[in-house]
């Protein structure tokens, strides 16, 4: 599957972006992202941010096990199944926006050989 052109228009504003910030893992009031100037991860901003990512994710973990007990459930009301729905995207919105956090904070293919090759020598 292929993204849209705004998502290919956001991948390109975020890796203009980087490596100086680091995407946070929630978003304006307006739905805009947010960024930190990175400052290695030992500030106290950055130590939220982690601690918000794996909130995010443990909540997504739970919501998952309770839309898989409702949605196995033929005759659950469809409020209940909307509502899973409803929960199952923000925790799927949350989860890519730490996945695509973490990916850009990764080494670039470059630096990575750069550094092996320090390594090996």
């Amino acid at each position: 599957m292929q993204g849209t052109g705004d998502d290919q228009q956001r991948r390109q504003y975020l890796a203009d972006v980087m490596p100086e910030h680091r995407l946070l893992p929630w978003e304006t009031e307006t739905g805009n992202p947010c960024f930190l100037s990175t400052d290695g991860g030992s500030s106290t901003l950055a130590k939220l941010a982690d601690e918000m990512e794996a909130v995010q994710l443990s909540m997504g973990v739970d919501v998952l096990k309770e839309a898989s007990r409702v949605l196995a459930d033929p005759l659950s009301p469809n409020a209940e199944v909307r509502y899973a729905g409803v929960r199952l995207a923000e925790c799927l919105r949350d989860a890519l926006r730490v996945a695509e956090s973490r990916g850009m904070r990764l080494p670039t293919s470059d630096k990575a050989e750069g550094d092996n090759t320090a390594e090996d020598a």
